[in-house]
């Protein structure tokens, strides 16, 4: 299937989509001024009893062992307009590099969705050839550092193999400061580092456009090669949960100097903000035992900024080729359609205990084509207040659900978008 094929069919069911969307919000407003009761439940309300509608009956929960008895998932009442008191919460520091590196989609050389090797249809995205460039590719990452010489990666824990491309986890509870020391370790280009949802004045929004600021607080937005910048960025409560959140909620960061080919370059990562109160020492929310974070995107590697340069280190033609680089397969062959930067079940580190609170966050980004539709094979999750197996993201947007799993075994965790699981947009999650 052509891009342009690809892009087309994209639009259309993302004009479905959007259509739909706003013939139930029609409804639900109209629901609304008959007194139908719409409402959502405040922060704290018990609306929610844990990994259950209140609605449910207790009994139907009794079954559970007490191993897999699930916490109250939302945040204790606060309001949402008091203002967080002078020198009130920690100042969380971080190191942050935009490093170069090697990627590998599928480093384990196979399917690992089928247990065999690719065939042909999948080699067009993971095969190298004279003319294809295949799974791995240079890009440009955030990686953290334990200081800020930059000497010394801080090793990625266990828990967070399964992070991939995206950059470190940043926790932060409501009235907390995140301070981020950054440096680009690219050798040409420029980056920086932009934050959703929190707090921040013009010279750590990490974004150059003509905004009328004073050239004193542009250095945020271009840093150059081998330059370091420091961003703070307060955390009110309009950064943490909302009414009807739990209590913890996803925010995310990326390179803004060229949006588009930043983070198709690879430069993006997650922010968690917990609810006041409801955090522990390093930020995390205390009332679940394991978070979770799945970026689904397609990844344009023809619109990275090291498309000539992978081009010639894996294929050894250049960018002056142009019969090639203007051909539709092979520019279809450079969308790689990934979880965390993985295809075909390459993704690790998704082994999770029954019964356990899972809090798993994730994140849309890409273009028209990036409608994607997570699902989990076997168990359900929470959100907003629903249950579900299937969530729905676009580009930039965040959400947020509970999950206990129930169902011992392997499973898909994989986008429902059809021509998404043929480019290999799928995962395995066990349950153990």
């Amino acid at each position: 299937m052509t891009k342009q094929r690809r892009t087309s069919l994209m639009l259309i069911a993302l004009s479905v989509t959007l259509a739909a969307f706003l013939s139930v919000s029609l409804m639900q407003e109209s629901q609304a001024t008959q007194g139908k009761g719409v409402s959502l439940p405040a922060i704290g309300s018990d609306k929610v009893c844990g990994d259950r509608l209140c609605s449910e009956s207790a009994d139907s929960s009794a079954s559970l062992s007490s191993s897999s008895f699930v916490k109250e998932t939302r945040a204790q009442p606060t309001s949402q307009t008091s203002e967080c008191k002078s020198n009130e919460g920690k100042t969380r520091t971080y190191y942050i590099a935009a490093d170069e590196v090697e990627w590998d989609y599928a480093p384990s050389g196979i399917n690992q969705m089928k247990g065999h090797e690719f065939n042909e249809d999948e080699n067009v995205f993971v095969a190298n050839s004279e003319d294809r460039i295949g799974s791995k590719y240079i890009k440009a990452l955030y990686r953290e550092y334990t200081d800020s010489t930059f000497s010394e990666l801080k090793p990625r824990t266990p828990e967070w193999q399964h992070l991939g491309t995206l950059g470190p986890v940043m926790h932060a509870e409501v009235c907390d400061t995140i301070k981020v020391v950054f440096k680009n370790n690219s050798d040409k280009l420029d980056y920086s580092v932009h934050p959703h949802g929190v707090f921040y004045d013009k010279e750590s929004e990490g974004a150059e456009y003509k905004d009328n600021s004073s050239p004193g607080t542009k250095a945020d937005g271009i840093v150059s090669p081998g330059q370091t910048h420091t961003y703070v960025w307060e955390v009110p409560e309009r950064a943490g949960p909302g009414p009807n959140d739990p209590s913890s909620i996803i925010w995310m960061y990326h390179s803004h100097v060229d949006s588009p080919m930043d983070t198709n370059s690879g430069l993006v990562g997650p922010i968690v903000v917990t609810a006041k109160g409801m955090a522990d020492s390093d930020g995390r929310p205390t009332d679940v035992d394991r978070e979770m974070i799945s970026l689904f995107t397609v990844s344009d590697e023809n619109s990275s900024h090291y498309f000539c340069e992978n081009l010639e280190t894996f294929t050894g033609e250049t960018c002056d080729n142009e019969e090639l680089v203007g051909d539709d397969d092979f520019a279809e062959s450079n969308l790689m359609h990934g979880i965390n930067g993985y295809v075909y079940g390459n993704l690790p580190g998704q082994t999770l205990n029954k019964g356990e609170h899972v809090r798993w966050y994730l994140i849309g980004m890409g273009t028209e084509v990036d409608l994607h539709t997570p699902h989990w094979h076997g168990n359900t999750v929470l959100w907003n207040g629903m249950r579900v197996d299937v969530m729905e993201l676009m580009p930039a947007s965040l959400k947020t659900v509970d999950f206990v799993p129930d169902n011992i075994g392997t499973w898909m965790f994989h986008c429902h978008v059809n021509d998404h699981i043929s480019a290999g947009m799928m995962s395995l999650f066990e349950v153990v």
